[in-house]
């Protein structure tokens, strides 16, 4: 969302091109014209009108592929999965059989399940051993 305001604020008060407001968020120059592309057809104006609320804000500037609907599924604890790998004799899919045991038909298929720590995974910050 500080990326969404950032990116209006340099385009409108520094009158930055799309290519160093980019360099300057760490963010392609593909995705900085969608969003203000996005704004201009929303009618967003910069500065943002006092009390402006955030959430409506990401929500209107959200691009088609970031919008989610609600899915209804049970969201898995994917850190105590994570935890419960580490131990010997525990496999994903003994895990994944317990999260559907315990939430029945809001749990999400064995796939998708598995899609869903991958992606967890994968966000999450490599660390050493101290």
């Amino acid at each position: 969302m500080r990326k969404i305001q950032e990116i209006l604020r340099l385009k409108h008060e520094s009158k930055l091109s799309h290519e160093k407001i980019a360099g300057a968020l760490g963010l392609s120059k593909g995705a900085v014209a969608k969003y203000i592309t996005q704004a201009r057809d929303q009618g967003i104006v910069w500065p943002l009108p006092q009390g402006q609320d955030l959430a409506s804000l990401e929500e209107r500037l959200a691009l088609p592929s970031e919008r989610r609907p609600a899915t209804g599924k049970a969201e898995p604890d994917f850190f105590q999965i994570h935890v419960e790998l580490k131990r010997k004799g525990v496999t994903i899919q003994l895990l994944w059989e317990e999260y559907v045991a315990t939430h029945g038909t809001a749990a999400y298929q064995y796939s998708r399940f598995c899609d869903l720590y991958r992606q967890w995974r994968q966000q999450q910050k490599r660390s050493m051993r101290q």
